[in-house]
């Protein structure tokens, strides 16, 4: 095989990855091709946890099992070589003497780094690794934060108007209706970001002013576990977040608050509600964080540092006051122009 073809069939791989974006939690998104004389001979993916990883199916998918062993497999992450719900990959491809893997990126997790590539080798079989490595790992960065940095992978999003104010001013506190700066093509945008991200968070503020229900109505998908950050623990008890049936988080200073049909964690006054924030995630085996304001909460993890992409959405119509939309310092990743707007993604420079 060429260079030109190893990185031809990592992109498939990552391809079929990518259809399961949100269901595999806590696995990673994994797609898997087996290659005979230059022809994909079978593929496969992984859908959710505690079901066959790629390898598996790309292999189980072949008819003609006496020709894996002229095959090469591709995937798109380190295969695993330990039992968890299901046995080791690594161990499989072994067994079908399948003589030749090329690989993505490594797995970092302690389960894995690096095992698998040795299992292989040892066994005899030729390994490429870090083929599009870069792509490979921005498919799976939640996964990887959570592993690496141990918190979640934060990811914020807000919309702006064109001189920069995230919402007019509002002269009824009663208003309970949100200022629209984008279209409906970006707010179905929105929602399927939603459905790929394990939590969700906005701030007391949001609540009251937006009373929004943080799901995936416009999507099909889960519903990302609910956050809310209020200080004073004073949320209305009418509010749209108790019609999407998951789980609330409310996180508070006021060990005294009534916040019913939630669950309420006490923060710490000597300590950054984001840090706790993100302690608590990953104690709870949350690999992705979602952050769609206010303003206060957005500025208060960019202030400490704690993010890792964002995503700003900006329209063309002026407000000329209200409040200012965040300022971050970061690698812009793309640009989308919509109909009314345009959506930049930056990613946070490394440190």
């Amino acid at each position: 095989m060429t260079e030109t073809d190893d990185i031809k069939f990592m992109r498939r791989c990552l391809e079929l990855a990518g259809k399961a974006e949100g269901l595999t939690y806590p696995n990673p998104m994994v797609g898997s091709v087996i290659v005979y004389d230059g022809k994909i001979l079978g593929e496969g993916y992984h859908i959710r946890s505690g079901e066959s990883h790629a390898e598996v199916k790309a292999i189980n998918s072949v008819s003609d099992k006496a020709k894996l062993k002229l095959s090469t497999l591709y995937v798109n992450l380190e295969p695993c070589s330990h039992f968890g719900k299901t046995p080791p990959c690594a161990d499989y491809i072994i067994s079908n003497e399948i003589p030749r893997v090329v690989i993505g990126t490594i797995d970092t997790s302690n389960k894995v780094s690096g095992k698998g590539i040795k299992r292989l080798r040892e066994a005899g079989c030729e390994v490429r690794t870090g083929v599009i490595e870069e792509e490979c790992r921005r498919l799976n960065r939640r996964f990887f934060a959570f592993h690496e940095k141990r918190r979640p992978y934060i990811t914020l999003k807000w919309a702006q108007s064109a001189d920069g104010y995230l919402d007019i001013i509002r002269s009824d506190v009663h208003n309970t209706e949100p200022t629209w700066i984008t279209g409906k093509p970006e707010r179905v945008l929105v929602h399927k970001w939603r459905a790929s991200e394990q939590s969700i968070l906005v701030g007391a503020g949001t609540v009251r002013a937006d009373n929004p229900r943080l799901d995936v109505r416009e999507w099909q998908g889960p519903n990302p576990l609910k956050l809310i950050l209020s200080g004073s623990g004073s949320l209305s008890k009418g509010s749209s977040l108790n019609n999407t049936n998951n789980k609330i988080v409310v996180f508070t200073h006021n060990s005294n608050a009534d916040i019913p049909d939630t669950e309420k964690v006490i923060l710490k006054e000597d300590v950054p509600s984001s840090i706790q924030i993100s302690e608590f995630l990953y104690s709870s085996a949350i690999q992705s964080l979602f952050i769609e304001g206010g303003v206060e909460v957005l500025n208060h993890f960019i202030s400490n540092g704690l993010w890792d992409e964002a995503r700003i959405f900006t329209g063309e119509e002026y407000f000329k006051e209200g409040p200012k939309a965040p300022m971050i310092k970061g690698k812009l990743f793309s640009k989308t122009v919509f109909s009314g707007s345009s959506l930049e993604i930056y990613l946070k420079n490394s440190s």
